[in-house]
């Protein structure tokens, strides 16, 4: 499988905003699926880290539909919530990964631990690991991070997910309020992407 480039991908996520970085990312003349063309629910994320959920579904997909799959796993990990949300980010957004009750949550669990939480530098990052399997066989699987720190308030409706309070360090805006290119060229997806790109 290696000695060949890849030309044909399914992008394992139902998630339409990491479905477009990871298009976005990818080299022109690759022909992507997404899982909504084959109608897959995703499998049950039932691992304990980010790097167990990304093989669980580029296998899972792959196996449901004969392609090549690569899935990612990301999150959000908050230093002062233990590294909460993590690998559960989607799931503080209840059944329907709504993210403005996510972060609703982030806030309140923030508040709990610490009523002066918005006058200091909460630390956080995003993790992101990128997996790509041909039916039960790992091709590669990647890691990449951003660090930074959690915003006082929401800011910004560019991206998706925890975007809005997350300020990556030496940088003034959070990612909801950077541009996509901004955003692309420094975030979580771009770092562990860079590590795999060699297979397209």
């Amino acid at each position: 499988m290696q000695s060949k480039k890849i030309d044909k991908l399914l992008i394992g996520t139902n998630n339409r905003g990491k479905y477009k970085e990871i298009v976005d990312l990818l080299p022109k003349n690759i022909t992507t699926y997404s899982t909504s063309d084959f109608k897959l629910k995703s499998p049950i994320e039932n691992g304990k880290t980010f790097k167990e959920n990304s093989l669980i579904k580029s296998r899972y997909f792959s196996k449901k539909t004969n392609l090549v799959c690569l899935a990612d796993d990301s999150g959000l990990e908050i230093d002062l919530l233990n590294k909460k949300p993590g690998i559960h980010s989607a799931r503080w957004g209840g059944k329907k990964s709504n993210f403005k009750k996510a972060i609703k949550r982030v806030y309140k669990e923030l508040n709990q631990k610490d009523k002066n939480w918005r006058k200091k530098k909460i630390k956080a990052r995003f993790i992101c690991v990128l997996s790509i399997s041909f039916l039960d066989k790992k091709i590669a699987c990647t890691i990449g991070k951003v660090e930074g720190k959690i915003s006082p308030i929401p800011k910004g409706t560019n991206g998706f997910g925890y975007d809005p309070i997350f300020v990556p360090f030496n940088r003034n805006l959070t990612f909801g309020e950077m541009k996509s290119e901004q955003k692309y060229k420094i975030d979580h997806r771009f770092k562990a992407f860079k590590k795999i790109k060699k297979f397209f």
